[in-house]
């Protein structure tokens, strides 16, 4: 359907079809006028995730990871234009940016609605036109009624009419316009993300997609809907060539595969760890992988020698909760084909540190929950678990399962948008006890000296390459030991945990590992005792509204 802007005089959004827009098989359009597009990130709230308590440590780090999906898009623009990128997270955009640009693009999740929404309204406070796309709004366009256009869905052929609306307007439209991607790019076509807009040495760790969407349909995930169950991949030069543009720009020293699911077509994976490998030895290692994958990872034991090849280092699963008839009613029973200690082991065996989602608020969970959580983060031994409430997403099936029961809740109040089954507070109360016990100094301590004498030996040996002892990178582990051993060792109020952790493994000379715990166990540390104040959020979605300095 073609739209006559002009003639429209309400207020109602238009859907502008995308099927007959130019696809990957068709040319590009070639935008007729300059134009200067501002991309914005939003900051995001503070939460377990961000790793913010650890940046006062870490020098020039100010955000934890750098916003792929948004990087993409302005590496995608015409190059003919000016692209100009802030991410708020590292540093607020001025109204000399908003001034400069012919259109402000934003980009982000649901937690980041609020910035979302105060980004627009700026922008049009300076008469821009507002282009809002990724994930909150693919799945909630509901959500965003004053955005001038929204981009629904990926990469695709709604990006083309996109581009191609900017080149021909530069005045705002009377109503809001809606594209939606019909037929997406495929990943293979996908451009390098634009790194070169950003400094990588401001962020915790880097980040890189290999694949997109998952095969399995847990409850209370959005992913298969969002971007479907059978995982596209991007070529391994694809990826290869990431990661030489973003070593030219930076390099955090962690490099975080943000894939959905990063064993979802093993197949795929098979041919990508062999060029990893190969990328790693001929650049002397200097970066170590992480990735997030499903627990049954562990029964593949030729991936997992590959990965440990490839210098993979950390590995992310959602194991939710070790009850198993929790993972029976969410619908992950893939955690199931084996058990989770015993899994947990394997992934050790190879190198590889676990980091385990933890959720509470199950309908399947007791007052016995909290115990049985502390006891499996005794038994394995995981140091990092990112301990949450249970949030309901909309288009998950967890969502339309609640909404029928009428068990959805929007209270500013509470930190989740669920009616447990238990009381409110003492599911809070549940919660508060995991976090605050998991991370108690001595008992997160214990379970890293665990994985520093049985994980980390079990990684390869690394080469003393020129990449790896570079005067860069010799300035920066200075820097972060120097404030560890200050902030930490000497003023901080768990320092007797952290000798006890600290000296024999300088004594050992296993630097790498005592940064590594004390970057790592100092926002945990701090994390929880702020939980513990009900300084700190429930749910990385949390719905509770809080006016919290952040230091």
């Amino acid at each position: 359907m073609t739209v006559n802007l002009k003639s429209v005089d309400n207020q109602i959004p238009v859907a502008i079809d995308s099927k007959t827009a130019p696809t990957a098989n068709k040319t590009r359009y070639v935008p007729s006028h300059h134009r200067r597009i501002l991309c914005i990130f939003p900051k995001y709230s503070p939460s377990f995730g961000t790793f913010h308590h650890a940046y006062p440590l870490m020098g020039k780090v100010r955000a934890f990871m750098p916003p792929q999906g948004i990087l993409v898009v302005a590496s995608y623009l015409p190059q003919e234009w000016e692209v100009r990128f802030i991410d708020e997270n590292v540093q607020t955009a001025k109204k000399t940016d908003y001034e400069w640009a012919d259109a402000v693009i934003v980009s982000g999740m649901h937690i980041q609605r609020p910035q979302i929404n105060e980004i627009n309204a700026i922008a049009h406070a300076e008469g821009k036109i507002t282009v809002l796309g990724g994930p909150s709004v693919s799945g909630c366009p509901e959500y965003y009624p004053d955005f001038d256009i929204l981009h629904l869905g990926e990469l695709g052929d709604a990006t083309d009419r996109l581009i191609e609306y900017l080149d021909r307007h530069t005045q705002r439209p009377l109503q809001q316009i809606r594209f939606e991607t019909k037929e997406r790019l495929p990943l293979s076509e996908f451009p390098t993300p634009a790194y070169h807009l950003l400094n990588l040495n401001q962020y915790f760790l880097a980040n890189i997609q290999f694949s997109s969407g998952c095969p399995y349909r847990c409850e209370f995930c959005d992913i298969p809907e969002l971007y479907g169950r059978n995982p596209r991949m991007k070529t391994p030069e694809q990826v290869i060539a990431e990661l030489d543009t973003m070593l030219q720009c930076g390099n955090p020293g962690s490099v975080y595969f943000v894939d959905d699911n990063f064993v979802g077509d093993r197949r795929a994976l098979m041919k990508l760890l062999p060029h990893l490998i190969d990328w790693q030895k001929r650049n002397g290692y200097p970066i170590q992988f992480a990735c997030e994958a499903t627990l049954n990872l562990a029964q593949s034991p030729k991936i997992l020698e590959m990965m440990r090849e490839a210098y993979f280092c950390t590995v992310f699963c959602g194991i939710e909760t070790p009850e198993p008839e929790a993972l029976h009613a969410i619908s992950k029973t893939q955690n199931l084909s084996m058990p989770i200690l015993e899994a947990v082991k394997v992934l050790n065996s190879y190198g590889m540190e676990v980091v385990s989602g933890i959720i509470i608020g199950f309908d399947t969970d007791t007052p016995q929950t909290a115990e049985r959580i502390l006891e499996f983060i005794r038994l394995s031994q995981i140091p990092v678990l990112t301990i949450n409430l249970l949030y309901a997403l909309p288009k998950t099936p967890l969502w339309r399962r609640l909404e029928q029961e009428g068990r959805l809740v929007f209270d500013s109040d509470r930190e989740s948008n669920i009616k447990f089954l238990m009381p409110y507070e003492q599911v809070v109360e549940m919660w508060r006890r995991c976090i605050t016990t998991a991370y108690e100094p001595e008992f997160l301590y214990q379970r890293f000296a665990h994985n520093m004498k049985h994980t980390y030996p079990n990684r390869i040996k690394l080469p003393n390459s020129p990449a790896r002892t570079s005067g860069a990178n010799i300035r920066k582990g200075l820097t972060y030991m120097v404030n560890i051993l200050l902030r930490v060792g000497l003023f901080g109020n768990y320092r007797s945990y952290f000798w006890s952790m600290a000296k024999p493994a300088l004594k050992a000379g296993d630097i790498e590992s005592v940064i590594h715990v004390g970057l790592v166990g100092h926002h945990l540390i701090k994390f929880a005792q702020e939980c513990a104040k009900n300084k700190e959020s429930a749910s990385f979605y949390s719905q509770k509204i809080r006016n919290v300095a952040h230091t």
